[in-house]
């Protein structure tokens, strides 16, 4: 299987290859068939029950993505000029940096290339490049933190049946990432850095709140009480972009289908768990398969796995905890 192809049909909306049965490997099949009964219901819960305090990603994400947006607070407040502007566009003591979505939204609006805005594209491309899949959402952006709460709520409103959760197909975002682009384009304004979430809290964060953000309160409103995930899963074009620069990135979350019981418990907190199809009872293509550059390496399926299937790994190296 063809790692980058399958990243990238993934990140346009496209559901996740399943191989043939003749297509697997002897040593692919022999695994499925000598788990035909599984971990007994006993060992399942045992093995759950090592794992449930298991946050060590959560924690490492959400320390770095706070620590990274109070550094620009902090910077602002103490004109300290370590970390400047905002996630949209920033200096990094005195180095250019510049969110790649917004950069693009800005050359079609202007039509214009200014050398900073160079620097900063290509230094943060470097970055992601090598830090792969969609990071930026789950470790920097702190709209995915309010959502990721917010989804929390959420959860408990469909498991009291309260709401449903309501689900839209995913080349919607696909078809948003055209949107946006073409109105930036052809009106010559950058009319998804508007209505960015992302943008809009990064700013109040730093300069104060502004009316903006009732804007804010809107989509967590809806994400709550209608569409888990809606606006990172279906019109964010942010998460395109970065998934389609970190699809060659060494950084990944690997799969083993040895040690997995197919149990779910990974896709049922996975906020794009079609990346995760791969641990279903048959769909692997290999006995160690890399998780597509559509996951957001937010580390919870790593965390909750209670077989120890799922882990972090730098191609080429041992996987790292």
């Amino acid at each position: 299987m063809n790692y980058i192809k399958e990243s990238l049909l993934q990140v346009f909306g496209s559901k996740p290859s399943r191989p043939l049965k003749e297509d697997q490997p002897e040593e692919l099949k022999a695994i499925y068939q000598s788990k035909k009964g599984m971990l007994s219901k006993a060992d399942l819960e045992a093995a759950r029950d090592e794992h449930q305090h298991k946050h060590t990603w959560l924690w490492r994400r959400w320390t770095t993505l706070l620590l990274v947006n109070l550094l620009f607070v902090v910077s602002f407040a103490f004109d300290i000029q370590i970390l400047e502007g905002s996630l949209t566009a920033s200096r990094f003591i005195g180095f250019h940096m510049a969110d790649l979505n917004s950069a693009l939204q800005v050359m079609l609006a202007y039509k214009h290339i200014v050398l900073n805005l160079v620097i900063g594209t290509v230094t943060v491309f470097l970055m992601w490049l090598l830090l792969g899949g969609r990071t930026f959402c789950s470790w920097v952006c702190p709209y995915h933190l309010l959502a990721e709460w917010a989804e929390y709520l959420h959860l408990w409103l469909v498991k009291k049946k309260i709401v449903k959760n309501h689900t839209f197909h995913r080349k919607t975002r696909s078809v948003f990432y055209v949107v946006f682009a073409l109105l930036a384009l052809f009106s010559g304004y950058t009319v998804f850095e508007s209505i960015s979430p992302t943008g809009i809290l990064s700013r109040a964060l730093i300069y104060g709140p502004g009316v903006a953000l009732i804007w804010v309160g809107v989509l967590l409103l809806f994400e709550v009480f209608y569409s888990r995930r809606a606006w990172c899963r279906y019109v964010c074009p942010i998460g395109v972009t970065y998934a389609l620069v970190g699809a060659a990135s060494p950084v990944r979350v690997t799969y083993n289908a040895e040690a997995c019981h197919h149990e779910g418990d990974c896709r049922k907190i996975c906020e794009v768990p079609h990346v995760l199809d791969l641990t279903i009872r048959g769909a692997a293509h290999d006995i160690n398969q890399d998780v597509s550059a559509d996951c957001t390496r937010c580390g919870m399926c790593v965390d909750v796995c209670p077989t120890d299937s799922l882990n972090f790994k730098i191609k080429g190296l041992d996987k790292f905890r």
